[in-house]
């Protein structure tokens, strides 16, 4: 039985509510009526449940689609404005004790190059990383007891925030390591971490236990389980996700929303982030071998049921995407972008060196970090580098109250500004420097609280004389 208030995952991800809800979506998804009363109730931010999303994502009509599609992007605006936040992900070691079939990673791959960084190949990756001007950064490490244990995460966490660059400092370490225990994600908590995420790859227990056929991570329920125990170790931002083309896409929206229902009933806050990955090429992995592949048009419309749904949740679509579907679903809900990535250990120092054969997928959007942002800035975008929320204690319910209630901007556009204005003075092109300053210019006025305004303009020329750092 449903129980979005259990703690059980095989209660809060009910297999047999989320057939339920497709069967539900799929008998009434030529039903006009309830479709337009769905995307009226999505209209007045309410959110939706799963069931109700399941039968915006079953319905076909051209109509309901193009209303669908036009919600989503104003929502977007609404709780986010036009803001684009950037990060890029630090691999820290590919040694995996799992089996996944969707992953280089795994460990029967033989011929992969297997590494884990030193503290001193942190120090390097991270000042290379500082140079392009990124201040914040989603740590990965495969799931290994001997090469990565949580005292080599926390070493690495500690090195990364120590690095102090001419005007470079990583602001905020969010971490995306295997599921562990009460114990272990207090100590992450400590350590100072911003969002702990974790994919779910599939919600669906039978493919989900043959897509992991060895390691720690068969564990359906222990894995499910996590975002309860990193709740209950004091992270109060966490970040959901699935692979898309594991399973039927339709299911695994369902079941995904069914996990932000449970995290919002059982602790009051529902997921910081959602990630919308898709299976990729990487080593020893063809994405053609697995038959719930997706096409661009079915994942634009998830996102944008995404996006209607759960108005408040940040949005993350990382290079895995190439330059043309990132720039659609920036329009339809994507409030986080990685950029210059690197997907192998080592990359950011020596990328051809370390990328052979080492990769976890293929990047499919290769530009350089001044590159997305002049590419954000024509766009009509504010490329953000802020942290400030982390900083000044906006995370977990404080951060949703915010949100929820169209405030958040007061805080967040500002704060772009100023790290734009930053990464302007301190790394950009002259090109890209010229294009920056111009949309400060012209964003300036359209911060809406007055005394805010007047502080930011007020801090943007002490950045221009040298001075960072600053923060509402």
């Amino acid at each position: 039985m449903y129980n979005p208030h259990s703690q059980k995952a095989e209660e809060f991800i009910c297999h047999q509510e989320v057939l339920d809800s497709l069967a539900y979506a799929e008998q009434n998804c030529h039903n006009l009526p309830l479709l337009e009363r769905t995307l009226d109730k999505a209209a007045r931010r309410q959110g939706l449940d799963h069931r109700e999303a399941s039968l915006l994502l079953a319905s076909d009509d051209p109509q309901i689609e193009g209303r669908l599609m036009a919600l989503a992007e104003q929502i977007k605006k609404d709780f986010y404005g036009n803001r684009i936040v950037l990060f890029a992900p630090l691999y820290l070691s590919n040694y995996c004790v799992n089996g996944c079939l969707y992953c280089p990673y795994h460990l029967k791959n033989k011929h992969i190059r297997r590494k884990k960084l030193t503290q001193e190949e942190i120090v390097r990756e991270v000042t290379a990383l500082q140079d392009m001007g990124h201040k914040r950064l989603a740590l990965e490490a495969g799931e290994d007891p001997v090469h990565n244990p949580l005292e080599y995460i926390l070493e690495s966490i500690h090195t990364i925030y120590s690095i102090k660059h001419r005007h470079g400092a990583i602001r905020r370490v969010n971490v995306n390591i295997a599921a562990t225990t009460v114990e272990n994600y207090t100590r992450l908590k400590e350590a100072g971490i911003g969002t702990y995420i974790l994919f779910q790859e599939t919600y669906h227990k039978g493919n989900y236990e043959y897509l992991h056929p060895t390691g720690p991570k068969h564990n359906y329920a222990y894995h499910t389980e996590a975002m309860d125990r990193a709740m209950q170790g004091g992270i109060d931002d966490v970040g959901l996700g699935v692979l898309f083309g594991l399973e039927n896409y339709r299911y695994e929206l369902a079941a995904l929303l069914m996990h932000a229902e449970h995290l919002e009933a059982v602790y009051g806050v529902g997921p910081h982030t959602i990630s919308l990955p898709r299976v990729k090429h990487a080593d020893d992995i063809d994405p053609n071998s697995f038959q719930h592949a997706i096409s661009d048009d079915i994942f634009a419309k998830i996102c944008a049921v995404i996006r209607v749904s759960v108005p408040y949740t940040g949005m993350i679509i990382s290079t895995r995407e190439n330059q043309k579907v990132r720039e659609r679903l920036l329009h339809l809900g994507i409030s986080q972008i990685s950029g210059a990535s690197r997907t192998s250990v080592g990359g950011y120092v020596q990328p051809e060196e370390e990328e052979e054969n080492s990769q976890q997928f293929d990047v499919s959007d290769n530009r350089s970090l001044d590159e997305i942002v002049s590419w954000l800035i024509k766009l009509g975008y504010i490329p953000s580098f802020c942290t400030a929320c982390y900083r000044e204690g906006r995370t977990g319910d404080r951060f949703m109250e915010l949100c929820k209630h169209n405030q958040i901007l007061n805080c967040c556009h500002p704060n772009a500004l100023l790290t734009l204005k930053e990464y302007l003075e301190d790394y950009a092109s002259p090109q890209t420097k010229a294009l920056g300053l111009e949309l400060i210019e012209r964003e300036l006025p359209h911060v809406k609280n007055p005394k805010a305004r007047q502080i930011a303009a007020e801090r943007l020329q002490l950045i221009a004389q040298g001075q960072r750092d600053f923060r509402f």
